[in-house]
């Protein structure tokens, strides 16, 4: 087994196996924040901080064995993931039980899209759900011949496909990018920084929005959908993550110049788009999670809305400015 790992681990870019490394000593930090911080404010609830930390390095191992195993592992990680979400937001979403037949094919998208990702089939893959499913699935709950809510019911279903879906399935068409196009650190080194830029800024938007959102200077920015997300924690967020897209950019991607540029500046507010959408979504549906599966942090799909807007986003920009393979 550690000539197996070795051997993983040496067939990997310098700059994915450093980026990597990093994650894993802040990681290791994160831990050990969790453990001091009952000595240092003995008599609070650290029990949630544990939890994240804790459910952090599960989500991180994950997203990194799927990184250094190749575009099968991650090809199978996010059908799980896609599966999850789907499930957790289709079981939010106030359908009939004569639904289930639609239901079912929504399920079925699911090796559809994937098993397109596995064949390198992305012209058939970019019309399979918009096109194809958008079509199939109202007709077949026409067949049923269920009318009520009807238009509600078939959106519903079909904006859930798109979005736990298709839009993850670019991550691994992101994995099969062959080396000699990102020379720098490899397909897994694009997904690597799409990951970390995405997570970052939920990150940073958290913390800028502690550090002097509570000052009120500029207010909220949107009461209604997310009363505490505050402007100076988005334009905080949306400033560090920028600025580490436009250092690590050239290390991780082939981007350079305006193409690195309009990363940095569109992929922070795309990330933020995802989450306050979710959050409008769950409003709507008077929850506040969408399940309890990942301790601290809620569901699968409250942990990945964010991703659900940047990665075709992220996948789009890099195939227009820098990819010859789309």
């Amino acid at each position: 087994m550690p000539t197996l790992l070795r051997d993983i681990f040496l067939n990997h870019p310098a700059p994915l196996l450093w980026g990597v490394t990093a994650v894993a000593v802040l990681l290791v930090l994160g831990a050990l924040a969790a453990a001091l911080m009952p000595r240092l404010k003995p008599g609070a609830d650290h029990r949630n901080l544990q939890q994240r930390v804790a459910s952090w390095w599960v989500m991180a191992a994950l997203l990194v064995a799927g990184l250094l195993l190749g575009w099968q592992a991650m090809i199978a990680l996010f059908a799980v993931v896609s599966f999850i979400a789907l499930r957790e937001f289709l079981s939010l979403s106030p359908l009939d039980r004569a639904d289930r037949l639609i239901v079912l094919v929504a399920y079925l998208t699911i090796p559809l899209c994937y098993g397109l990702v596995a064949a390198n089939q992305y012209g058939k893959y970019l019309v399979a759900v918009p096109v194809y499913a958008f079509l199939i699935l109202p007709f077949l709950m026409a067949c049923a011949g269920q009318t009520e809510r009807y238009l509600a019911r078939a959106a519903v279903v079909h904006w859930g496909v798109v979005t736990c879906v298709f839009n993850l399935g670019f991550i691994p068409f992101l994995m099969m990018v062959p080396a000699w196009e990102a020379p720098q650190a490899g397909a897994a080194g694009m997904v690597f920084l799409l990951l970390l830029a995405t997570e970052l800024n939920d990150v940073a938007q958290y913390c800028w929005g502690k550090a002097i959102g509570r000052l009120n200077i500029l207010g909220k920015i949107m009461p209604r959908v997310s009363p505490n997300k505050t402007w100076e924690g988005f334009l905080g967020g949306w400033a560090t993550t920028a600025a580490v897209i436009l250092v690590l950019g050239p290390i991780f991607t082939p981007l350079h110049g305006i193409g690195l540029w309009t990363v940095a500046l569109l992929l922070p507010p795309t990330g933020f788009a995802g989450d306050v959408t979710m959050s409008a979504i769950k409003r709507d549906l008077g929850v506040k999670d969408t399940s309890a599966l990942i301790p601290g942090h809620g569901g699968v799909l409250d942990r990945i809305d964010s991703l659900t807007f940047t990665a075709p986003l992220y996948f789009h920009l890099m195939a227009f400015f820098a990819l010859d393979r789309f």
